[in-house]
């Protein structure tokens, strides 16, 4: 975790010991509350099964199509019928072929001989019905994606692509073994989104960007902003009476899994949502403070912070839009649907299916806008404090300049001006 203290020249200056100490202290209560949280909140035992044991699953290749007359089904000539033929490749019949009635239409699934597919098993059954088509096989399309993305991030970022791979890998973990399992014993939902979140937030950040007070600027500017994004969604969650019903999936959880807060289940997908793009705000308003301080080091707080903020306003602009886009491309087959219904906009905009999905865009937004004054103005205070000499000189501002900036011994070239 700490190679990021080696790779000179960027984590140059480093901040006053004095001033890392006071970080540090900030920092260690949150870091101790979110262990204490994890072990008290930890799930014990496997999470309750819904709906009864799971399918046998198998893998199966298709061997041949047969066209069949599909009858008198409704709307039968919007597709064609057929009998798809499947050799089981794993499971107590290897070897031997099945089949499954389909229908393939525009725009739906066709199947062709060589396919690979997942069929699913009920033994209950009779023999002729006892294998359905399940699922594509995705598996090997899925890993060769995510070993180029790896080897993408790695190629580009180096070292620190390599620690935030492993970052993201234990975020997963904390999602998959903490957050669902959690929420589904019982758990407050908002707790246990905190908590996760907190785990993934010092995790991620610290790997991926080393243990020095510019992480540890940008964690304490996170962990503000996801405080001020919390309160605001629990305020709006409250004042616009959601109840959490506002999906099909949330009235199957009702029913399947009654133990699960369904209102808080709604604010803790608010906090970890934000939290995915608050991180890479904050770390790039601290970066941006402290690369400005390196171009000119007669820069006064004051000028660093409106400096830095003027790069935080384009980012911002661009990260709302990217929020309201990613929600709505989610949400495009239920916006279609609801545009078809030919319901007044009013009412489209204020049912709960859509209203949450605004109040979790504006709401992260404003966590967002908030962040970046909030991490510019720490970062500014951290990297101009504990530096000597303040009231001898005055910059071209009118504010206290250092006599004297402290470099690196080991780094002799940034004694000289940057290159224009």
């Amino acid at each position: 975790m700490g190679h990021g203290h080696s790779h000179a020249p960027e984590d140059f200056p480093r901040a006053a010991p004095v001033v890392r100490r006071r970080l540090a202290a900030a920092v260690a209560p949150f870091i101790v509350a979110t262990l204490v949280g994890l072990a008290w909140l930890w799930p014990s035992g496997d999470p309750p099964a819904l709906g009864g044991p799971p399918a046998d699953i198998f893998k199966a290749t298709v061997t041949e199509i047969e066209p069949t007359d599909c009858g008198d089904l409704p709307s039968a000539g919007a597709f064609d019928c057929a009998d798809v033929m499947v050799r089981l490749d794993e499971g107590p019949d290897e070897g031997e072929v099945v089949s499954f009635q389909a229908a393939q239409g525009e725009g739906g699934r066709h199947y062709a001989a060589g396919d690979k597919v997942l069929m699913s098993r009920a033994p209950e059954s009779p023999p002729e019905l006892a294998y359905n088509f399940f699922d594509y096989q995705r598996g090997n399309a899925l890993m060769v994606l995510a070993v180029l993305f790896a080897v993408v991030v790695v190629l580009l970022s180096r070292w620190k692509g390599l620690s935030a791979l492993v970052g993201l890998a234990v975020s997963l973990i904390v999602l998959i073994r903490f957050v669902l399992p959690a929420i589904l014993a019982g758990d407050p939902p908002i707790a246990v989104a905190i908590v996760g979140s907190a785990a993934i937030m010092f995790v991620s950040l610290y790997l991926a960007h080393g243990l020095n007070a510019r992480t540890t600027t940008a964690v304490i500017g996170t962990m503000a902003s996801l405080a001020l994004t919390g309160a605001l969604a629990y305020l709006f969650v409250d004042l616009a009476r959601f109840t959490g019903f506002g999906s099909e999936e949330a009235l199957f959880l009702q029913v399947s899994a009654q133990q699960v807060n369904l209102q808080g289940l709604l604010l803790g997908g608010i906090i970890i949502g934000t939290l995915g793009v608050l991180d890479d705000v904050t770390v790039t308003q601290a970066s941006a403070v402290w690369e400005l301080h390196v171009a000119n080091p007669m820069y006064s707080v004051r000028r660093l912070y409106r400096a830095a903020v003027r790069i935080g306003h384009d980012h911002i602009a661009s990260t709302v839009n990217t929020l309201v886009l990613a929600y709505a491309g989610a949400s495009l087959p239920l916006l279609i649907l609801f545009v078809l219904s030919e319901r007044p906009l009013g009412q489209l905009v204020t049912s709960e299916v859509v209203a949450e999905e605004i109040v979790r865009t504006l709401v992260g937004s404003i966590g967002l806008v908030a962040s970046v004054p909030i991490t510019t103005a720490l970062a500014a205070i951290v990297v101009r404090a504990g530096r000597g000499g303040d009231d001898d000189h005055v910059d071209d501002d009118g504010d206290p300049a250092p006599r004297a900036y402290r470099r690196p011994k080991a780094e002799e070239e940034w004694r000289r001006p940057p290159d224009l």
